[in-house]
């Protein structure tokens, strides 16, 4: 297996910064991969979401296995060709969504056996179909290990089981996985929020040999600041050598607390999720455009975000295709919350590279106080 040359470039404290090169080109870290659920970052054009600055997208192996099908995308020359993104490309394993459709789906310890949200039909996920799916059939860059998702919160039992069965179908995917010279594939950790349960799981992982290290079983409900202890607690026992991605997080602090931790990766629903709903994300913090005192407001979004997105249209202008379901405003917003993403990683980038990472940590931390805890992917 292909382990992807990670340089880091610079450090502040634990922040870093640095790039993962992959055949499909070079991620820039601390990175935020947009979710392209069903091969779409929603609401977007694909050159868009290269515009905003993303270097890596997400794609999602539930949805894509069962509409339009794995083999189908295959047939269609993979998820790349099919969506029509040409930069790397990282894949879930399908495990959080079976996780979530608890009432669909029954879990044994080779594999789960889950009932399609869209037509019931009945699917098998195990390991190594979901490194078929991720690997050979979409033609992901980076694929992720199956694992099984801890609720929150659960006891230690729950925990330990959870892990223990996570650790190995790890093995079985690495196994499933076998040696590629363009692809990687990450393991995940888990433990919920007990210390000696995530040490366990981070020191079972490293010991399999993954291109990469995931924290799983974050924004399911732990809110920030149980997120940032189980961070914590799980920090000490990953190398320094490989890049660690924090899976569906998250909110704006969400991200500038876990780079300050040490973390490189981070996807989540929240740019598009919140662009739908009339949500924008700024530099003063999220404004809601469907507020009536927008209505006369005819200042940009956001000027200090270098996207046509955030400059070219006014708050009026907006409220009005919001509050009149017009599909455009959906359109905009989540193009601009795609870039404020963005242009955030960048500045965090930077801001290690040059020293100032704490000055910025503490400025954006007095302004997003009231603006912690993440949704899920």
């Amino acid at each position: 297996m292909a382990t992807f040359p990670f340089e880091i470039h610079a450090r502040e404290g634990a922040a870093r910064t640095g790039v993962l090169k992959t055949s499909r080109g070079d991620i820039r870290t601390p990175a935020f991969m947009p979710v392209g659920t069903a091969a779409t970052v929603k609401a977007m054009y694909m050159d868009q979401v290269e515009q905003a600055g993303a270097d890596i997208i997400l794609g999602n192996t539930y949805h894509l296995m069962l509409r339009p099908g794995a083999e189908r995308v295959h047939r269609l020359g993979g998820l790349h060709k099919f969506s029509g993104w040409s930069g790397p490309m990282l894949t879930d394993s399908g495990g959080f969504q079976v996780w979530s459709l608890s009432q669909l789906r029954k879990m044994d310890k080779d594999g789960v056996t889950f009932r399609s949200h869209i037509d019931g039909s009945e699917h098998r996920l195990t390991p190594a179909r979901s490194i078929e799916i991720q690997a050979d059939l979409l033609g992901a860059d980076i694929s992720m290990q199956l694992d099984e998702c801890t609720d929150f919160p659960c006891t230690h039992e729950e925990a330990e089981r959870s892990l223990d069965l996570s650790l190995d179908w790890g093995q079985k995917s690495l196994d499933a996985f076998g040696t590629r010279d363009a692809q990687t594939l990450f393991g995940i950790v888990q433990g919920s929020n007990f210390a000696d349960l995530r040490e366990k799981s981070a020191k079972g992982v490293v010991s399999q040999g993954f291109g990469g290290i995931a924290l799983g079983g974050l924004a399911v409900g732990e809110g920030h600041d149980q997120m940032c202890a189980t961070i914590d607690m799980t920090m000490p026992h990953l190398p320094d050598h490989l890049p660690r991605y924090v899976m569906g997080v998250g909110k704006p602090i969400d991200l500038v607390e876990s780079v300050a931790r040490g973390i490189d990766m981070f996807d989540c629903v929240l740019p598009t999720r919140a662009g739908r709903h009339g949500q924008a994300w700024t530099w003063d913090g999220p404004i809601n455009l469907k507020n009536a005192k927008f209505a006369e407001d005819l200042s940009p979004v956001d000027e200090a975000v270098n996207c046509p997105a955030s400059n070219d249209y006014s708050k009026a202008y907006l409220h009005h295709l919001i509050r009149s379901g017009e599909y455009l405003g959906s359109m905009i917003l989540s193009w601009h919350n795609t870039a404020f993403f963005q242009a955030l990683m960048a500045r965090m980038r930077v801001a290690i590279a040059d020293g100032s990472f704490a000055d910025l940590r503490a400025e954006l931390s007095d302004r997003w106080s009231e603006t912690k805890s993440s949704p899920r992917a």
